[in-house]
């Protein structure tokens, strides 16, 4: 009997640590969960002024063209030239960033209501060789 009221006992305590997920036994809590929502851009400072650039440091830019807000208009062979700042199926606005949808159904980064694109012809993070194909094209800035 005293065997089996001490194994009930050790059962228990076991137990009861692990439904407590191990806080008070001397273990850290476990980490929080990473924000899943998270700006796909940032903003640097340069020699011309602050300028918006991806999470590698590429600089990006937006079209004249983009005027509803609601979709790109670089589509087909524009995206060879200029890349669209991809956003995932499950992307949520943030900020003065926002998700639009593409004319082939997938979905990308748009700021303040601009969608964004990167540059082939930038090579290494903060270059700006995009910027001086054609006027149409111009760097993404926050005031813009």
């Amino acid at each position: 009997m005293f065997r089996f009221v001490l194994a009930i006992a050790v059962i228990a305590l076991s137990a009861g640590h692990a439904l407590a997920n191990g806080h008070g036994g001397g273990e850290a809590p476990p980490p929080p969960k990473p924000d899943a929502t998270t700006a796909p851009a940032r903003v640097i400072l340069t020699k011309q002024g602050p300028k918006l650039v991806d999470l590698k440091g590429m600089t990006l830019y937006t079209y004249e063209r983009d005027t509803t807000g609601k979709t790109s208009n670089c589509n087909g062979k524009c995206t060879e030239n200029w890349v669209p700042l991809a956003a995932t199926a499950e992307a949520k606005p943030i900020g003065d960033f926002t998700v639009i949808n593409r004319e082939d159904g997938s979905k990308m980064w748009a700021y303040r209501y601009r969608p964004l694109y990167t540059s082939p012809a930038d090579k290494a993070p903060g270059d700006a060789n995009g910027n001086a194909t054609t006027l149409q094209w111009r760097i993404a800035r926050p005031d813009n």
